[in-house]
């Protein structure tokens, strides 16, 4: 693996860690739940053969630390960091995005608020559930994961979200502890200490957010809404599945589920490459 450039970017209440490598048109990789840039160790090398590839740790998350600890999370400044990251890396060119999980919400808000120093969006399973029918059961689904966590702690609040998030009629007995496959081991530690910020600030807020439809029919060849080939039915799946119908463009399946980068890693990134190409 090639050690890749570390920068270090200050932005309003955080001071967040960014990593790049390669060259070419800059490609930024945002990462959803508690991930970091580590996460896209497996795949950036490759694509840092054709892109200028920059991943960084979320504002919060690893080593992007926040100058008050306990600072409620927003979408709107979560995209403004990915912007300020453009700026700094991109500023006369927009950049192509790829984004996963509650990342790829941010991502969507980037592309909305400020279209022009964006090229391309991939948004991999967002999960905007205020867009889908049965909303209401969704926020209950949050407020049951936070009344959870602050009256019985981080692992049966991680059960309550998992089995929230299970296909419909899916009746498996949720897993209490986080399973992490072989190749992300060494980010377990740094995975689990991420856990109480996620669950706590980051979950409620992003699980909260309504996109601007309107905004991103605007928006839609720009647009390229994703879904995990071994997810359908799920939780994280249905927004991308319904917004791509809502905006007339086609869900692009990716292989796994919804952390496929992590347990398919070659396969995905070949389908990224792809789907810039397109």
């Amino acid at each position: 693996m090639t050690a890749p450039t570390i920068g270090s970017l200050r932005v309003n209440g955080a001071t967040l860690h960014y990593e790049v490598r390669g060259q070419g048109p800059l490609l930024l990789l945002i990462p959803g739940g508690t991930g970091g840039a580590a996460s896209f160790d497996a795949i950036a090398d490759d694509l840092a053969a054709e892109y200028t590839v920059a991943t960084y740790d979320p504002r919060g998350m690893s080593r992007s630390t926040l100058d008050d600890p306990e600072a409620e999370q927003r979408v709107a400044e979560h995209a403004d960091d990915a912007l300020r990251i453009l700026d700094r890396l991109s500023p006369d060119e927009p950049a192509r995005v790829f984004a996963a999980s509650s990342g790829a919400i941010a991502a969507v808000h980037l592309l909305a608020t400020w279209p022009e120093r964006v090229e391309r969006v991939v948004a991999h399973e967002p999960p905007l559930v205020e867009v889908l029918p049965d909303a209401p059961e969704h926020r209950a689904l949050v407020a049951r994961v936070q009344e959870t966590f602050r009256t019985h702690g981080l692992m049966p609040a991680m059960a309550v979200f998992a089995a929230g998030l299970k296909k419909d009629g899916d009746t498996t007995e949720p897993k209490a502890e986080v399973t992490l496959p072989p190749q992300a081991a060494a980010r377990a530690e740094q995975t689990m200490a991420n856990l109480p910020y996620f669950i706590g600030r980051i979950v409620p807020s992003f699980m909260s957010y309504t996109p601007d439809i309107h905004r991103l029919e605007t928006l839609s060849d720009r647009l390229v809404l994703a879904g995990g080939q071994d997810s359908r039915g799920e939780l994280p799946y249905r927004p991308a599945a319904l917004l791509a119908e809502r905006l007339g463009t086609e869900l692009l399946h990716f292989p796994g589920g919804h952390t496929g980068l992590t347990t398919h890693p070659t396969e995905f990134g070949e389908r990224l490459r792809k789907a810039f190409r397109a």
